[in-house]
């Protein structure tokens, strides 16, 4: 495998990592029907993604996490119990959409970068959403689980069809989240009384 194609599957991993912090499911669910489509290609040990049993489960858990995502107050609390389970399905897909990497390259990068990328989409969605809870009364939080499916099914789509492009919306993507909280740090510092 060229170094190009390696720097291609480490964009797409990453890229579908980053998906996973919006929707924890729907892009294992598009890796497990492409992968078993035979249009991409899965890393040694994750073939078990391309199985009907894995599109399956995996079907059935993308359609309850979009629909509970649509639940005032259930959506909070998902966004907390999703936070450790969406690094890891960030580092899942990352890791088997990295092919022929040596393994200590593969899982470093999946941890590091995958899980990454995927912990800081969902932390940022998460603050987003407890944003629009206090403004709206739970309201607005409709807008927001629209947006992120809208971001996971794109993202992950993107990914497959162009992974330079999707990696590039992801840099992006993180680079707007840094923004965003060093201005929130600095209004916050702003506003502290004086002692």
């Amino acid at each position: 495998m060229s170094n190009s194609d390696l720097a291609l599957s480490v964009m797409l991993g990453v890229a579908l990592a980053a998906a996973s912090g919006f929707r924890v499911f729907l892009p294992m669910l598009v890796v497990s029907v492409a992968s078993h489509s035979g249009s991409l290609p899965l890393g040694e040990g994750f073939a078990w993604l391309a199985t009907p049993a894995a599109m399956l489960m995996l079907g059935v858990a993308a359609l309850l996490e979009v629909g509970a995502y649509f639940v005032p107050g259930i959506d909070n609390l998902l966004d907390v119990i999703a936070a450790p389970v969406a690094v890891i399905a960030g580092v899942i897909v990352s890791a088997a959409t990295m092919t022929d990497l040596p393994p200590m390259i593969k899982w470093t990068a999946a941890i590091v970068a995958g899980g990454g990328a995927a912990g800081i989409v969902h932390g940022l969605t998460a603050a987003v959403r407890a944003k629009s809870t206090v403004l709206t009364g739970g309201f607005g939080n409709s807008a927001v689980a629209v947006t992120e499916l809208g971001g996971a099914l794109f993202v992950s789509l993107l990914a497959l069809a162009a992974p330079v492009a999707a990696f590039a919306i992801v840099v992006l993507m993180l680079w707007l989240a840094f923004r965003f909280v060093r201005h929130l740090r600095g209004r916050a510092g702003r506003t502290e009384p004086a002692k």
